[in-house]
């Protein structure tokens, strides 16, 4: 789902799941990291709003045949968490936590309301609802965003290092870990080797794995298979192949 010019100071992308799918009777939640507004409505008619912050690791759950009427994940931008929600970013690291007892005025305003609308009413809704950030907060978002991008890999580009980074915007190594613990979650260094492995779960169904190391800005494919492993629990070559850790029942939607 496309997000519209007015919501991009917030929101960095919205995913919505279908009406009537199924879940799979197992399925991996990789390690991501944006904090994300979920909305939920189950078959039974139950509806629930969400917070669901950073993931660190990947999980790996079963479903007992749970269907899913609709859900919507609205991901937030970074520096966006605590003007949106009243908390630090940090806060919500691997949790999952009801919406509205979140701190801030705003997040009491969209628990209230966004679950009684559909997908594409909730777009027109945050549209309406967001202000601009505040002035405040305007330069801080800024420089994270500088610097989430110099830290995220794309393809062809490999994550720059955290003292470029620094010494590029001119704030000390220790000033960015702040910022990016309080407006992302994590610290500079593991949003980099996140977003490096989240890269090679896109581009490893179709490439050679020495290529995509090198590709992706690793020493060598050893060391992508570390980092991997690392996150994800088993190397690339298992994961492509089906050849998971055992799934847990789900907890993926657990109140916090």
């Amino acid at each position: 789902m496309t997000v519209p010019a007015a919501l991009r100071p917030w929101i960095s992308g919205i995913e919505s799941v279908g009406v009537g799918e199924k879940l799979p009777p197992s399925f991996a939640h990789v390690p991501d990291t944006a904090t994300k507004l979920v909305v939920r409505v189950e078959a039974d008619g139950r509806r629930d709003a969400l917070v669901v912050g950073p993931r660190t690791r990947a999980a790996y759950y079963a479903d007992g045949g749970r269907r899913v009427a609709s859900c919507v994940q609205v991901s937030l931008g970074p520096g966006t968490v605590r003007p949106l929600l009243g908390t630090p970013a940090v806060d919500l690291v691997g949790r999952a936590v009801p919406l509205g007892s979140l701190p801030s005025g705003t997040a009491r305003q969209l628990a209230a309301e966004i679950t009684g609308l559909a997908p594409e009413e909730m777009v027109a809704y945050l549209t309406e609802l967001l202000p601009e950030l505040p002035v405040a907060d305007r330069s801080r978002t800024r420089l994270l965003r500088s610097a989430v991008d110099a830290l995220s890999t794309r393809p062809g580009r490999a994550p720059a290092q955290v003292k470029d980074v620094a010494r590029e915007l001119a704030v000390s190594e220790r000033q960015l870990r702040n910022l990016f613990t309080e407006g992302v979650g994590l610290s500079p260094k593991h949003y980099a080797r996140i977003d490096r492995v989240r890269q090679v779960l896109t581009e490893a169904p179709g490439a050679a794995w020495a290529e995509l190391a090198a590709a992706t800005g690793y020493y060598d494919q050893s060391h992508m298979t570390s980092d991997f492993r690392t996150l994800m629990g088993v190397p690339p070559r298992s994961y492509f192949t089906g050849r998971l850790p055992d799934p847990q029942p789900c907890q993926a939607f657990r109140r916090g």
